[in-house]
């Protein structure tokens, strides 16, 4: 009896090997799941873009001014020499385009702003006589180069090129009126430096700084006598400046 069971179970044993060969390996387990999360593009810089400023100019100047044609001696010749400071707000826009190779970006930019920069003096010059002077800086525009490094989203840049200054000075009378005018633009040059940062894909905001530095040559009649005032100046400006700009595809 015990012999009949012990052959019945090596036969079962035997088949279960035999069924488990033709079975196929057990799959190796599988590794979990790794999270990636996904990875902004870098920002671009390059492209053509168009923008609007304000801010604030701190100007500084030295005027020498030298009467000649009255044909009255002692008069003819006569040289006066003042010096002060022109303060104001800025306005205006500009236009450039960008190219980045890597991190760093090349540019060009233009610029034109109205300036509320200006200086009144007024003397005495009778019991009854004043006499007043309003220098002004109208208008200001560069044409720039810009330099910068590139960290993604942030524009880091130096930037340098020529700058037109207008300049305007009118004299007046009490009871006469002005008696003398003169204006002109002038060509100096600019360097500065700022930093820019893209707000969406189209859209970038910057402040910056800039220097100017013009030598103005102006001349005008007088009114009320023969003669004219020539002017020669030495305007050193410094704008700070925040904007905004559209950045085209």
């Amino acid at each position: 009896m015990y012999r009949v069971l012990a052959a019945a179970l090596l036969s079962v044993v035997a088949i279960g090997h035999a069924f488990a060969a033709d079975l196929p390996p057990p799959s190796p387990p599988r590794a979990p799941a790794i999270y990636v999360p996904a990875v902004a593009p870098i920002y671009n810089w390059g492209g053509f873009y168009v923008g609007i400023n304000g801010g604030w100019g701190f100007a500084s100047g030295t005027t020498t001014a030298t009467i000649t044609g009255t044909g009255i001696v002692g008069l003819d010749g006569t040289t006066a020499t003042g010096s002060g400071s022109l303060n104001g707000g800025l306005t205006g826009g500009q236009i450039g385009a960008n190219y980045q190779i890597d991190a760093l970006v090349i540019g060009i930019e233009g610029d034109f702003d109205w300036s509320g920069q200006k200086r009144t003096d007024s003397f005495a010059c009778g019991a009854a006589c004043t006499v007043s002077e309003t220098i002004k800086l109208p208008w200001i525009a560069t044409i720039r180069g810009r330099f910068g490094y590139a960290i993604d989203r942030v524009l880091l840049f130096g930037t340098g090129g020529v700058a037109f200054t207008h300049a305007s000075d009118n004299v007046t009378l009490t009871g006469t009126g002005t008696i003398f005018t003169a204006s002109s633009t002038n060509v100096g040059w600019t360097i500065g430096a700022g930093g820019e940062v893209a707000l969406a894909q189209n859209w970038t905001a910057k402040i910056e700084y800039l220097y100017i530095g013009t030598n103005v040559k102006q001349s005008g009649a007088l009114s009320i006598l023969p003669g004219t005032v020539s002017e020669t100046a030495k305007v050193n400006d410094s704008l700070v400046r925040a904007g905004v700009n559209f950045k085209f595809p």
